[in-house]
Parts: C-alpha cells; structure tokens; sequence
C-alpha cells in the first residue's frame, strides 16, 4: 500500500443530499479511513445538514474532514456562448470561509419554497478583492458539453482558487474525456484536479442508488433509463483503482487542495444575544437582581438558609461557565408569556434550579426537593445547559413570533427534525421504484403491525403471496432495509430555538420551514449539542391549553378569579380518586399503565405523584425497580440498610433509585465520583443502549463502592439499575414539573368535572382518548352533556348555566370553523332563526353546511329529526344555489322518525360519539345469550374465573417493556375493559386482534386489589355486529 498514490476525495454526497447519496456520512468516514485517503470532503447539495455527523466520525478515525458542498447554476442564467447549468462544489479553507458558504446556501434556500434552493450567477459576481466567496475553493464540474466561456468567467470570479474536476468512472471513452477536459484547462487557465463524485461508500450500495433517482424522478427503476448511473463506480474506491484511472499528477492534486482546508467545526464559537441585559448592567449583575427579586415574592417570609446556599452556589457556577445570557433569554421569553396570560412552565432538568425556580421559569420548589444542579449544570460536561418551557399548544405561536420579532429572522430559527425512513415509508417507497403495483403495496403496509420486527416481514410477504425468494422480492425486502434510517427530508424541531448575537447563517445555514413565517437551520438537536450551540426548548403542552380554559370556566362559574397556584394543596379527595384509577383524562396518569399502577401505589400526597410519573417509564420497569418499589411501600418487603449516607440517598424511594439524579447522588456518596463525574454517568446511561460506554463508569462504581466498604452484590444490583435507565428514566425534576400538572388537573376533575370535560373537548387533539370516551367518562360522572344545536351552540364547548356541557359546532365531522363563526356572529338571542331557509340566509351557509348539520341532528330545534332536517335542508335555498329563484317545493310530508339504531350510525358518522344509549346496550341481549358480561360484572367476579367480555375496540398498545404483550381496551356501556393478549395469541389471531371493531374474548379474570385484567385466551370478531357503525381506535407503540 505504500507505494500507492495518497489521495484526498473532494466531491462527494452522503444521503443528506436527499434522495441521491446512498451512504450515511459516518460510512463514509470510515470507508474513507479503511481505503487509507489522506482527506475527505463532505459536499452535500446545497446543505451542511450532515458535516457534524461526519466530523465527529472524522474525529473518531483521526481522519482530515473538510466542509464543502456542491451548487448548480440552472440552466436559463447563462452568459452570452457559456452551456447552462454549472456544476459547483465549495471547499472551505478557514471559518471566514465557512460563514461565507454558510450563508450563501442560507441566500439560495431562503429565496427557494421548503426543499429547494436557487443560486444564481450574480450571487457570485465579486464582491471583495479576493473575488466572489472569499475562503473557500471552487470545483467546477464542466457538463458533457464544455464551455470556455464558463471557464473564464470562474477564473475572474475566484482568482486561483478554482480548478476543473476530472471525474472518471471507467466511461466508454474517459481518455476523451480527460483529453478535452485537458484542453478546457488550457483553454481556460484553469488547472484539474480527480474528483470521484462518490454517491456511497461501497458499490453494493448501487441498488439503493438506482432506487433513491427513481423516486426522485418519480419513476421507477424499469422507466429511469439513462437517467440512472451506468455503473457502480462512484463510491470510495480504492487508491489502486484510482492510480489506474487517473494520471499521477491530477490525484497528487488534490493532496494540494485538501492542504488548504484547514478549517474544523470545533472552531466554531457560539455567542449569546445581548439585548435582554439592560444598559448599565452586565449579564451577572442582571441576573442575581431579577434572581432576588423572584426570591422576595416566592419567599415573602424570608429566604431559607438551605435555598440561599443553594442561589449562590448555582449563580457562581452559572458566572463561571458564562452562561448567564442563556438563563436571561429563556426569563425573557417566559416574561412575555406571562404577560400575555399564557400559561407556560418549565420542566426537565431546568427543573433542578433555584435560579430558574426565582425567575418564575420553573414551579419545583428547591425548598421541598433534594434535587442537584449538576444534573442541569456541571463544568466536567461544558456544554450550555437546556431549558425546556411548555406553553399552551394553541398559544405557542404567540411566542415563536416574539422571539422572531424581538431577534429578526436572521438571528433566530428553528432547529431541524431529521425525518428518517421507517419500515413502512422504507416498503412503500422501494416497492413503487421497483415497479410493484399501489395495490400490492398498500396491502402489504396495511397489513403491517406497528410491533412487527424486521424478520416478520417475509412471513408477511407470504401472507399476501408474494413468494420471499423470489428474486425481485428478494430485491424488494433488501432495499426496504436498507433504506430504513436513511434521512427522508428536514422538519421543524417541536420547538428547539436557535438565537445568536450576529447573523444566524454565518452559524449554520438557514432555510425555509413548510410554516409560513417560520425559517430552521439544517442541524438538528444532536448536532446542536456536539457544537455547543444554544437551544432554548419553546415546547406546546395541550394540557396546559386544556387546564387554562378549565380555571377560565371555573371563574366564570364563582365569579372569582382562580389561578394555578390558588388550587387547594394535598385535598384527599383528589387522592382518593386517584387511588381508584378514576384518572380518565388527566395529565400523565390517563394510560393504561398508569392507570393500573395507581390503586397499587396509592398516593396520598404531591411526592407520591412525582414517584408515579417516574415510575412508569421504561427505565425502571427494564432496571426492575417497580415491584421492589411497590413491596417495600406497601411493607411486604423488608427496607435494606447499605450505610448511612446511602440510605439517605434513598430514603424517600425505600431504598430503591428511581430517578436519575439519584444515581448520581449514590455515585458521589457511595463510590466517591465528583458531581460533574456523575453527570457524565447520567449521559452514559442515557446513550448506552445506542452506544455503549458503560463500562469505565462501572469499573469505577465497583471499585468506590468497594473502597468504601459497601457489598459488592449491592454494587451490581445498581449497575443492573443503571443499565436500566438506559432504557429511558426521568430525572426527579422533570417528573416533579409534571407531577404539578396531575395534581391540577386530577384536581379539577374532582371538583369541577364539567369544566374538565368541556376544557377537554375544546383542546383536542391531546390526550389517549377519544372525545366519545370521554363525554362518556364524564356522564357515568353525573355531567349531563347536550348535543350541538345551531340555535344555541358556539364553535367551541361552554358550560350552560344549569351547569351542563353543550357541544360545541366543533364536534360535528367535517364542519368549519368560519361557518360556526357566521352562525355565532348572528344575534340569535334576540332574533332566534325563524326556520332552516332564515338560518341559511342569515349565516351564508352552504349547501354542504346545511347537510352537516342535518345529518349531525343540529337542526332538530329547527326542523325536527334527522329525516325532516335533511329534507329542510334540502328545500332551503342558498346563496348561489344553480335553483335560486324557483319556487320552493311543497311542504314536506310527514317523515318517519329514525329508528335508535339509525340515530345511533348518524351519531357516530357525523359526530364519532352518541348522547343516546350506548350502542352495546342495544346488543346486549345478544351478548348475554352468548355469555358476553359487562364491565362493571367483569370488576365483581372472582379472580381466576374463566369469563368472557365483549366491546368496542376504543385502544390498542404494545409497549416495549411489556416483552411481545398486547393491552387492548374495550368499551361498552358500563365501563371499560382491560385486556392481555399475549405473543402467542397475537400470531395466531392476528386478524382479529387488528381488524375487529367489536371483538369478543374469551379469558381468565386477573384481580389484584381494584386492578382487573382479562387475560385473552381467544378472540372472537364480532364486528359484523355493528352493522353500519363507524367506531375509532386510538392505537400507540
């Protein structure tokens, strides 16, 4: 190998250039260090959406990487004899450099529609003595037809920074073409250089190449033709080949290039805003004044000793990491919600903060927590802190655009989401560029369960007599794999921030997001994290709409204002629904698996609340922390004593670590880590599954527990703990901010259940259940609930005087907004619509309007039931209507009232809930004769009967930790029904478990205290019971 020529790839295209690079840009690295090249250059199209990917794996293989990307001039912006369409690819020499081409891909997205860019010949007319793009290099990559002219104009646009790149891919003629790319060099004063042009790291990745063009063209693989690579030569080939194709002096050429690039992301320093410190005061200055202030009105009786220690340890920690500006802009931003009466709290490991808890950012109390700043802030980690602040899902908008006014779109963005192929994007896509047909496909897909695993699939080809061996199928499966985590195309982050002091795009580069008035830069959160970039986490909570519009409702009912700090602390009534399960509908502890932990946890006061939000999450279920949990509160199990500051660590969990800064305290007092050591751990734990890097930390906790005398089967149980938080656990103050939106809403639920429902139904989508569950929730609750009805009904539920619920016009399927709005705008209180034609006149409504709300029974005030409404409807004329003018028919005859059954399809059809009896009671003679009981039979019988149930599918749920189970929920009109179906049973009835509406089972009851389950031993698909009923599940992994 050392006889080889060294060689540095300068051209090259990961799959971040969507839908043409067939290799991730870590692949490539690595290749490119395995082929032994001396540099390589990342030059995705008109993106740096995947440099930091491939610098930290430049890194990792000590391997030179340098930023670039590559540009086309489309054809139409021409010079006078130059062909159109010049190929480009930007190589940036120094961070000068890469500001330049930074915001020259942020010119050419910003003035493009979302996914396109739009460079232009004058972008590049010379602005500075240098020439054009100062800092960076140029390649050009000169078409079939050569054009001299393009040549020197790029020679007096980039003065001795451009060369032509000679790209050879074993071509029928490439002496020709080297020959007259040759001649152009002369011709132009411009010297060559190789280039590969590389596509994908290895040629076994031309399949997936030959597919990616096709759904770019959309086309298939069979009709791209010409349009499709001849061969698989572009990917990183060897230097024995390269030596083959290419002279000695083009190769030795580009060795001069990459010794020109000699910038790395690492150079790149974030800068704070400045504007949020007012003149005369400095970030630290401002930051301890509004941090006292907060403290005077959180503690009007004086400060504790422990918080005061606490404020200034944070606050000396925060001056020395600079990160000062960063609190003060989140303050900002929470300021303004605040003054706009937009609900917001902060939660996460912001939580931990004193700081943040004074300036109102976050609720968690310092005083009544033993939470560790370290977890939020630690010097070891020495990167910005992140702040994550939920606002109401309908009024974070509001906020977006603050942050843009105040900062402009040039300083403030979004961050980008990487939306990447998953198993059924990955089928769909490859089947249609293989020519399979939309039919085939969309069976497939559909018989899809969101827990099948990739090797299922074949069974599932087979299933629809696709044979797997077959070649083209073969083909089929083979490029759905490996497509799957390719990245599709950039969205918007939920609501990660970016907001610098100077221009954004010399940072990063920014482009359009689908949203109007929105712009995201091309890195996403990872990316933000590996360089030290500010992130501030504007994030919509639906509950937190859902909870302002129920204390709104609540006011307006006593006529005193009541606020979320005025809800009555630690009300046993509250818990004693709680211990019931009865949590339909509230924050956090609504799921199935919440709801079946919470009458065996029992809480009975806010830091019960905190353990179960923390509890149900797949760290401590994987880490086996549940059960020893439950035992010991419940007294069955005996509390183990470890040593004094241990046990202090975990007195408030009986001796088992649930939340993440648990164990970081343990590692501190148990096994001597420093905290910022400890923070490390937590990162470690957090990525271990995807990464691995347990083990040093492990041989460390052995070793100080060991040291300071602690058993060592107590050190593994821990290390096993840890291990299973990896799965994903909750920090204590995230879990701490939520626990205060359970105990609100749990609240309210208890004492004001109409105000809850209605608050609920206004704020959908949001939640595990569907609008019907709940209206049905609430009236087993003695809510009385009135449908919609045009003479009375706003767009949005209200709260009638006799405290009933109406339904708003928004229920009804498929009705408008601005056609409620026109119905609102009339006085209807004084001048009531006199009939159907003097409601369609007054509020311009459509033809569709009218029939919506017939067929939702919403004119019944109107025109009488379902039948008389439509035919009014039908009579009324409308504004534009072909038969305006025509005398109206007679009067209608007397139509036959529809029969329940049919009141019960229209209910469900137009309205996806019924206020009439529910439809199982209607089958319920029919249940009882084949031995189908009812919910509230199913909560009375013994454990371990054999017993069967009957309803309607409302939830289906396969979560991971629950190893191949299957939980579906049952409604019928006494209640809901749990059910375990599991692996065996799913594989064997399949079809029923995913296709019936209605499904019968037949099982054996699990009891444990108010926790009934039926174990499923078979299911029966009684949808054809149902007849024309539309009914809905809520499906969630």
């Amino acid at each position: 190998m050392a006889s080889l020529p060294d060689y540095a790839e300068l051209h090259c295209l990961s799959n971040f250039s969507f839908l043409r690079g067939a290799a991730h840009p870590e692949e490539l690295l690595k290749k490119a260090a395995a082929q032994g090249y001396k540099a390589l250059a990342l030059t995705d199209e008109c993106s740096l959406a995947g440099v930091v990917r491939a610098h930290l794996a430049a890194k990792a293989s000590a391997m030179k990487f340098i930023v670039g990307s590559e540009m086309l001039i489309p054809q139409g912006d021409f010079l006078k004899g130059a062909v159109d369409g010049l190929k480009l690819v930007f190589l940036t020499c120094n961070r000068h450099g890469y500001g330049n081409l930074s915001a020259l891909i942020t010119l050419a997205r910003r003035r493009a529609e979302k996914g396109a860019y739009s460079l232009q010949r004058n972008d590049l007319e010379a602005l500075a003595p240098s020439g054009a793009l100062p800092d960076c290099l140029v390649l050009w990559v000169p078409g079939e037809e050569v054009s001299v002219a393009d040549g020197l104009w790029l020679a007096e646009r980039f003065p001795g920074r451009v060369w032509i790149a000679v790209e050879l891919h074993a071509g029928p003629d490439d002496a020709g073409r080297l020959e007259s790319l040759q001649a152009l060099g002369e011709a132009s004063g411009l010297p060559l250089v190789a280039a590969g042009d590389v596509h994908m790291h290895v040629r076994a990745r031309r399949p997936v190449q030959d597919v990616l063009t096709a759904l770019r063209l959309k086309t298939t693989v069979f009709a791209a033709g010409y349009a499709l690579f001849p061969n698989g030569e572009r990917h990183l080939r060897s230097r024995l080949r390269l030596s083959l194709l290419y002279p000695p002096e083009l190769l030795a050429e580009t060795l001069v290039i990459a010794a020109k690039c000699n910038f790395s992301l690492d150079e790149l320093r974030y800068e704070y805003p400045e504007e949020i410190i007012p003149a005369g005061e400095t970030a630290s200055s401002w930051l301890r004044a509004e941090t006292e202030c907060g403290l005077l009105r959180r503690y009007p009786g004086g400060v504790p000793a422990s918080v005061r220690e606490r404020i200034e340890h944070e606050l000396s920690l925060i001056a020395e990491m600079a990160y000062e500006a960063y609190f003060l802009t989140v303050y900002d931003i929470v300021c303004f919600a605040r003054s706009q009466n937009i609900l917001c709290q902060g939660r996460g490991s912001a939580a931990n903060s004193a700081v943040c808890y004074a300036l109102g950012v976050t609720e968690v109390d310092p005083a009544r927590s033993a939470l560790l700043f370290e977890r939020f802030v630690s010097k070891e980690r020495g990167e910005p802190p992140d702040i994550d602040v939920d606002f109401e899902h309908e009024r974070r908008e509001e906020v977006i655009q603050y942050i843009y006014k105040k900062y402009g779109r040039e300083r403030a963005a979004l961050a980008a989401a990487v939306i990447t192929y998953r198993t059924k994007g990955a089928l769909r896509d490859a089947g249609r560029a293989l020519g399979f047909g939309v039919a085939q496909i969309n069976a497939l897909t559909a018989s899809l369960a969101w827990w099948d695993k990739r090797e299922q699939l074949p069974e599932r080809f087979a299933e629809l007599g696709l044979d797997p061996q077959a070649p083209r199928v073969e083909k089929w499966l083979a490029i759905a794999e490996a497509l799957r985590g390719f990245p599709r195309h950039l969205t918007q982050h939920v609501g990660g921030f970016v907001i610098s002091r100077g221009p954004l795009a010399r940072l990063v580069p920014v482009e359009n997001a689908a949203m109007a008035e929105r712009s995201v830069i091309q890195w996403d959160k990872d990316d933000l994290d590996a360089m030290g970039l500010m992130k501030v986490d504007i994030l919509a909570l639906g509950m937190l709409s859902a909870i302002r519009r129920m204390l709104q409702m609540v006011d307006d009912g006593c006529g005193q204002p009541l606020k979320m700090q005025d809800i009555p602390a630690e009300d046993p009534a509250t818990y004693e629904m709680l211990c019931h399960a009865d949590s339909m509908g509230v924050f956090q502890v609504e799921s199935r698996a919440q709801m079946a932990m919470l009458p065996r946890l029992r809480p009975k006061n806010f830091y019960d609340l905190v353990v179960e939000v923390a509890l149900v999450r797949p760290g401590p279920i994987q880490g086996d922390m549940v059960h020893p949990y439950l035992k010991r509160r419940q007294g069955k199990e005996r509390l183990e004593k470890i040593s004094p500051a241990v046990d202090a660590v975990l007195a408030r969990t009986f001796g088992v670590p649930i939340f993440q800064e648990q164990v970081m305290q343990l590692a501190v007092v148990a096994a001597n880590f420093t905290p910022g050591e400890a923070d490390q751990l937590r990162r470690a734990m957090a990525a271990w599954k995807r990464k691995g890097g347990l083990e040093p930390f492990e041989q460390k906790l052995l070793a100080g527990m060991a040291a300071n005398g602690l058993p060592e089967s107590f050190a593994r149980r821990i290390i096993a703990q840890i291990q299973g938080f990896g799965e994903y656990g909750f920090p204590e103050s995230h879990a701490a901010s939520f626990a205060l939106l359970v105990y609100a809403s749990a609240w309210l639920k208890r004492h004001h259940p109409a105000a809850f429902l209605c608050a609920l139904l206004n704020s959908q989508p949001m939640g595990f259940y569907s609008p019907s569950m709940l209206v049905q929730d609430a009236r087993r609750h003695g809510v009385g609930v009135l449908p919609p009805d045009v003479t009375t009904s706003d767009w949005d539920c209200r709260l009638e005087p006799t405290g009933a619920v109406r339904l708003g016009l928004r229920e009804i399927n498929g009705f408008t907004k601005a056609a409620a709005d026109r119905i609102v705008a009339v006085d209807r209180k004084n001048r009531p619509f006199f009939d159907v034609a003097d409601l369609a006149a007054r509020a311009s409504l459509q033809r569709r309007d009218l029939d919506l709300l017939a067929a939702a029974d919403a004119l019944l005030s109107l025109a009488g039931h379902r039948r008389q409404a439509a035919w009014a409807a039908s009579a009324a004329l409308v504004q534009g209507d072909l038969f305006a003018g025509v005398m109206a028919p007679e009067a209608p005859a007397n139509l036959p009232i529809p029969s329940e059954a049919e009141n019960l399809i229209g209910d469900y059809q137009h309205l996806k809930l019924t206020l009439g009896r529910h439809p199982l009671s209607l089958l319920r003679e029919h249940l009882t004769a084949r031995r189908f009981v009812s919910a509230a039979e199913l909560k009375i019988a013994e454990h371990r009967t054999p017993i069967r149930a009957a309803g309607i599918v409302v939830g289906r749920q396969r979560p991971g930790t629950a190893t191949g189970i299957v939980f579906v929920t049952l409604e019928d009109e006494s209640g809901l029904v749990n059910i375990v179906v599991h692996p065996q049973l799913i594989e064997k009835q399949r079809r029923e478990l995913l296709g019936a509406t209605l499904l019968g089972v037949y099982g054996q009851l699990q009891k444990d205290g108010e926790v009934v389950h039926l174990v499923a031993k078979r299911l029966v698909d009684l949808s054809s019971w149902l007849g024309r009923l539309e009914t809905h599940s809520r499906d969630f992994h």
